[in-house]
């Protein structure tokens, strides 16, 4: 018979070569009942949602209420082969007449401007129905505390779509600091610098660039809550810590500009450990340069999410590892999220669709008693969308007092 080290060489040449599949946890289950609000005709995060959503077979999107214009809605609900009965007006006529019936939605995926996430949820939670939301969570602190209290006392499932904590090797990432690889973790840099807005779009009536800047839409924070707040996220996904303070300065670069465009932030962590954030929508020539570095006492790990199937890892004594997704000898959550074998890249909707499979798992193991994979709950929870909307505070807080350090804590009931 083959000693153990001949047969992982066999599978690593079969990996390589392509002839088999990375192993996976996924097993085939009853669709899951699906309706969503917003991402309707021109939306690429629409597309994305809906992507995610059948790229694992694990949904049926049986209803939906697409625009704020009801003619609009019903005939882009027609091109997704919704049946007329189930085309609504408003969402509010869709979460009432879906409660109602037999073969209502299971779960509701919320993708409209941040402030209408709060009014959507807590309908839907009201009635019954499991919430999948885009961030942030809301415009207020107080908004996203009452979606908490809300979920605990209805037991349903509610996911935030931090969907970059998809990615099989951020979650190779997180084992790794989780196991001890790196040892006490004494620093954390973290950034998402992107330069979409680098010029006035808003001026020129570009439709993402005009709600993304105006206060009563966006929030408080125009950058901190687009793009920081996945920063923020990606930060406590990978270390297990939380921040507990920030010093922040919010700048307007772009002349003509209303709203903050880049924020500088320094962290504190729970554990004593020090960071940077760097979030920006101005960072002229970088396309969505999600970063995050982690440096321990033993060693430090990288990941880039343009370069998103490579994990850099770098012990104490120099010997620097580039880690791949795909193979069968990094961790099972890695695993779990991983599709392809090795040299065929996987990027942002294959990890946007491991969150939509890992909420199915658990939407499933609630209503249908099925047992689900423990690696099924990493998925982003309403307590990361309140963390998020705590941290967004604190930040605008920080700024207003000219960087001073201020708490970035909040009590999860």
């Amino acid at each position: 018979m083959p000693t153990q080290s001949e047969q992982e060489k066999e599978t690593r040449r079969e990996l390589l070569e392509g002839n088999i599949m990375p192993e996976t946890t996924k097993q085939p289950k009853r669709k899951v009942r699906l309706g969503i609000v917003g991402g309707g005709p021109g939306s690429n995060i629409g597309e994305a949602h809906r992507y995610a959503a059948r790229l694992d077979n694990r949904y049926a999107l049986v209803t939906g209420v697409f625009a704020s214009d009801a003619e609009r809605s019903q005939s882009f609900a027609a091109t997704l082969d919704i049946a007329p009965e189930r085309r609504y007006s408003s969402w509010q006529e869709m979460a009432e007449r879906e409660a109602q019936r037999a073969d209502g939605l299971d779960v509701v995926s919320i993708m409209t401007p941040n402030n209408s996430h709060y009014a959507i949820a807590k309908t839907f939670l009201e009635h019954g129905i499991d919430v999948i939301c885009d961030k942030p969570l809301t415009t207020e602190l107080e908004q996203a505390l009452e979606l908490l209290r809300l979920q605990r006392q209805t037991g349903l499932i509610f996911g935030v779509t931090y969907c970059y904590s998809g990615y099989p090797m951020v979650r190779q990432a997180r084992e790794m600091v989780r196991s001890g690889e790196l040892g006490e973790i004494r620093l954390v840099q973290v950034e998402h610098a992107s330069g979409w807005a680098s010029t006035l779009l808003e001026a020129e009536g570009h439709k993402q660039a005009l709600w993304r800047t105006t206060p009563s839409i966006a929030g408080k924070s125009s950058v901190v809550g687009d793009l920081g707040t996945h920063a923020h996220h990606m930060a406590r996904f990978v270390t297990g810590l939380e921040i507990s303070e920030v010093s922040a300065e919010l700048s307007s670069i772009v002349p003509g500009r209303q709203v903050d465009d880049n924020a500088h932030i320094k962290l504190r962590f729970s554990n004593g450990a020090r960071g940077m954030m760097w979030a920006s929508m101005v960072a002229t020539g970088h396309w969505h340069g999600l970063r995050i570095r982690v440096y321990g006492e033993k060693g430090s790990l990288e990941w880039v999410q343009e370069q998103p199937n490579e994990l850099v890892l770098r012990p104490a004594d120099g010997r620097q590892q580039i880690l791949t997704r795909g193979f069968n000898w990094l961790s099972p959550a890695a695993q779990r999220a991983s599709r392809l074998w090795p040299g065929h890249p996987e990027g942002y909707l294959e990890a946007f669709a491991n969150l939509y499979t890992d909420i199915a798992d658990a939407i499933l193991a609630r209503r249908d008693g099925l047992e689900a994979d423990a690696l099924a709950y990493l998925f982003p929870t309403v307590e990361d969308g309140v963390l998020g909307m705590k941290f967004i505070d604190a930040a605008v807080a920080s700024h207003q007092q000219n960087g001073q350090w201020t708490d970035a804590l909040v009590a999860l009931i």
